[in-house]
């Protein structure tokens, strides 16, 4: 059984940082369109940052590239629902009666999101998308 924490998340952090840069400014570059298309066009330029920096230099993928194309692009979609969603109810829950301008509110979301996406995504990565030992037949 592969350990939980190993040396891939100082590389996937790295990575992270930017692709993370790389969609925090086009999210906010974009928030005119509101929160699903600015969060879903910046997450889609940053993905394909993250596959291949991390299948090359963070996961040492050996499976097909179509293969772990397929599996990387469902690990990030799964991934973009389940913490933007998650996301708008746990921020409003927190920052509702805060009175805050509804523009830093809708940021301070999209952050919180960031946050949840990205420890969802690495273990996704990591035991999905380019699992170690796993090589597919051409």
């Amino acid at each position: 059984m592969a350990k939980l924490i190993d040396n891939s998340i100082p590389k996937f952090l790295l990575v992270g940082v930017g692709n993370t840069l790389l969609s925090m400014v086009l999210m906010f570059l974009l928030e005119g369109l509101g929160y699903w298309p600015s969060t879903a066009i910046a997450y889609v330029a940053g993905a394909v940052m993250s596959f291949f920096l991390n299948r090359h230099f963070t996961f040492h993928s050996e499976e097909t590239f179509l293969r772990s194309a397929v599996k990387f692009a469902i690990n990030v979609a799964v991934c973009y629902v389940v913490a933007y969603a998650l996301a708008q109810p746990i921020a409003g829950w927190v920052l509702g009666s805060t009175g805050m301008d509804p523009v830093w509110q809708e940021r301070l979301t999209k952050l919180g999101g960031m946050a949840l996406y990205t420890i969802l995504n690495y273990f996704g990565q990591r035991f999905f998308a380019f699992q170690k030992g796993n090589r597919a037949n051409p």
